[in-house]
């Protein structure tokens, strides 16, 4: 899956994953998690619904911003995470019926037009994700962003003053660093952000960004 478009992470989100955590931030500066279903995916972001009654609606509104985690496996070593941030807006009514049409266990829960009427659309429309593959040995790692987000390298980077001793190497757990060259390479798509690698650095060539 790593080196995927946006969309297509985001499609993986919504149908293959569909459940996910989110956490919103509440009128005192704390988190605040729901388990949310993401109903809906287009190059353009994340859809899902709320009542217009509820606490998370609130949030939503006055923060507009959302992040959000979803996982698929069995057990840690075979799961997969996907992991997104960004801004939120509400939509409103119109897709209502388009979300309910795709996902049709929510008329089990709002089974009439009038109780519908409750409902509101969101779309997150612009933010960054990463995935993150713990199946996969070494474990694969992809970052993206969508809506015209800035997509800022993160992670840990062996800088020219690195003096070729292999210290770094040593001590990945992933053994994901290339040491043919001087300086030494971090394959960024297989990294745990361990860390392990700068603290062991005699030098300090290696900078977490």
């Amino acid at each position: 899956m790593e080196g995927l478009e946006a969309k297509e992470y985001l499609y993986y989100i919504s149908d293959v994953i569909h459940r996910t955590i989110v956490a919103t931030v509440d009128d005192e500066g704390l988190p605040v998690t729901a388990a949310i279903d993401m109903m809906d995916s287009d190059e353009n972001g994340l859809y899902f619904l709320t009542a217009k009654g509820k606490a998370f609606y609130d949030r939503l509104i006055k923060r507009g911003f959302l992040s959000l985690t979803a996982i698929k496996g069995e057990d840690t070593m075979s799961s997969v995470a996907v992991s997104v941030r960004g801004k939120v807006r509400e939509l409103g009514y119109e897709k209502i019926p388009v979300l309910f049409e795709k996902n049709p266990y929510m008329k089990m829960i709002y089974p009439t037009e009038e109780s519908m009427q409750a409902l509101t659309v969101f779309q997150i429309y612009e933010g960054s994700g990463e995935w993150f593959d713990l199946s996969k040995k070494p474990i694969e790692r992809d970052s993206f962003t969508f809506g015209g987000a800035e997509k800022k390298p993160e992670g840990y980077f062996i800088t020219d003053a690195c003096i070729g001793c292999g210290s770094c190497a040593a001590v990945c757990p992933q053994q994901c660093i290339d040491t043919s060259n001087i300086p030494h390479v971090i394959r960024q798509e297989n990294c745990l952000h361990c860390g392990n690698c700068m603290t062991v650095c005699p030098v300090g060539a290696v900078v977490r960004r």
